[in-house]
């Protein structure tokens, strides 16, 4: 936690060009915000890649003087807890961030995770009322987590697997060579929604398309993929559809190019972490991902977003910059300043009513089940310097092109959360 307390110290002082107005002291100690996220084992990586995203945010926050409050002017402070990839470490980290004062709590790499935490979110909040904590939640995509396990004190900023599914399948279902595909994904709750969804949009939509391999297989565990791929090859798969991520991906895209798999891969995270690199040039049209937004949007303002991240973490092993956590930190400035408060109740209260825009790029929270509404892309892999992709992944030589655009409105879904709300 002191060298995080040193690096956001040294990044103000860096920036002590800045007018001097931005950089007033504020008179309140820093309102502590704490990660918890694996940052050691086999989705190491994906934890410093989030960690590096809120970092760039914290620091964005209080180089313009941090928040407004009832109390004065307050900076943000961010600790990092490793979870180490399990529900127990995490739910020690939670304690360990309370107890260091945290009262806004940082998480998105596992689903399961993510259903660990609200839970014990909420009984945190219902047995000490006096220290209640809010969780926002920047990558579990679980849908029942603003369903049916949808909580108060629980805000998800990134859009849900059944969102991002049927932004994937508006792409897929215009292919009309594809007869069949295979789904493939990660044992656990998140990977299991990806593949129902899956099948459920593909009867809907494309009933000609035949699903012939439905498999899940142990997440973080697998280090071989090449029995996984050798079953896709052999069932004549045209397409692979999967919610994988990490490793995870990584891994099974590697396998299914060293085995000669020429079909195309719709992905969640296939633009990122080391998988076009993976994949080469058999991904040069083949190799499909959706996300909340790509560094190749064809806008002015998000090249120089883009640009203004790589200046900040120069090499290319620290790429991958996620839109939605520069914007759930501004919807937490910003309801904090609403607040005027960073107690809990006001200020979950004041993050049901988000509406931010970064560089050109927004969202606006829903109060009903507290899942941000915002656009979805799908993204193409080609290499750097076709058209439409003038930077690449990891200096992998790799980019992403913008084949399709869902508008907020197209993107959004019906909820079915219940919400119990504090008296």
């Amino acid at each position: 936690m002191k060298n995080l307390r040193r690096a956001l110290l040294n990044s103000l002082a860096a920036t002590a060009l800045l007018p001097a107005f931005a950089y007033s002291q504020p008179a309140g100690a820093t309102i502590k915000l704490a990660l918890i996220e694996s940052l050691s084992g086999a989705f190491a990586n994906t934890g410093e890649a989030v960690f590096r995203n809120l970092l760039w945010a914290v620091e964005r926050v209080n180089q313009r003087g941090g928040v407004k409050t009832a109390q004065g002017r307050r900076l943000l402070e961010l600790d990092r807890y490793d979870s180490k990839g399990q529900n127990e470490e995490a739910l020690s980290a939670l304690r360990a961030a309370i107890d260091g004062g945290a009262r806004v709590i940082l998480q998105g790499n596992s689903s399961a995770t993510a259903a660990a935490l609200v839970d014990a979110v909420g009984k945190h909040n219902e047995r000490d009322p006096a220290n209640r904590i809010v969780f926002l939640n920047y990558s579990a995509v679980d849908p029942v987590l603003t369903n049916e396990k949808c909580s108060f004190w629980h805000f998800r900023f990134d859009a849900h697997a059944d969102m991002r599914v049927a932004a994937l399948m508006a792409v897929l279902k215009e292919d009309r060579a594809l007869k069949s595909v295979y789904l493939i994904g990660q044992d656990y709750s998140f990977g299991q929604a990806v593949l129902r969804e899956s099948k459920r949009q593909l009867a809907s939509l494309r009933p000609d398309v035949r699903v012939v391999g439905d498999e899940l297989h142990p997440l973080g565990r697998v280090k071989d993929f090449a029995p996984y791929a050798v079953k896709i090859q052999q069932s004549g798969a045209q397409a692979v559809v999967t919610g994988n991520w990490g490793n995870d991906l990584t891994l099974l895209v590697k396998a299914a190019r060293e085995i000669g798999f020429e079909g195309k891969f719709y992905t969640f995270y296939g633009n990122a972490l080391g998988a076009p690199a993976a994949i080469g040039d058999a991904g040069i049209g083949k190799v499909v991902a959706v996300a909340d937004w790509l560094p190749n949007v064809p806008t002015r303002e998000s090249e120089a977003f883009y640009r203004a991240f790589r200046t900040r973490f120069p090499r290319s092993e620290d790429d991958y910059v996620h839109m939605r956590m520069q914007l759930m930190i501004e919807a937490l400035a910003q309801a904090i300043e609403r607040a005027g408060t960073a107690d809990a109740l006001p200020l979950a209260v004041a993050l049901e009513q988000a509406n931010v825009t970064l560089a050109g790029q927004g969202g606006r929270m829903r109060a009903a089940d507290h899942q941000f509404q915002q656009s979805l892309v799908v993204g193409m892999m080609d290499k750097q310097g076709a058209p439409g992709v003038k930077f690449d992944v990891e200096g992998s030589g790799y980019g992403f092109r913008v084949i399709r655009t869902i508008a907020p409105a197209q993107a959004e879904m019906p909820h079915a959360c219940k919400m119990p709300r504090p008296g």
